[in-house]
């Protein structure tokens, strides 16, 4: 099973995301963050479920609510590795609602 390892750039957006949900919504935000690691979880079992968009990064669409996430990915299988390049909310990257 491949190792999930997160860029310092998508650790930054989660922090950033989950810091404007616990000041707004601190339910929403716990919830948020289990709905977003059962989709990375996912990928460790099915790594290309994400749609390929350039070479070799991968999107994965994460629903939640009434739009959701998207994790741009890359998945390497020579070193079994998952790079977790960046998660956005749907919304900052202008996705219809």
């Amino acid at each position: 099973m491949p190792k999930v390892i997160y860029s310092e750039n998508a650790l930054e957006n989660l922090e950033r995301r989950f810091k404007f949900l616990l000041e707004h919504d601190p339910t929403a935000a716990v919830t948020a963050a289990d709905v977003i690691t059962c989709a990375i979880d996912a990928l460790k079992a099915h790594p290309l479920i994400g749609r390929s968009i350039e070479s070799d990064i991968r999107e994965l669409i994460i629903s939640y609510g009434k739009s959701g996430y998207v994790a741009l990915y890359r998945f390497i299988p020579a070193r079994d590795q998952i790079r977790i390049l960046a998660i956005r909310h749907q919304l900052e990257l202008d996705y219809p609602p």
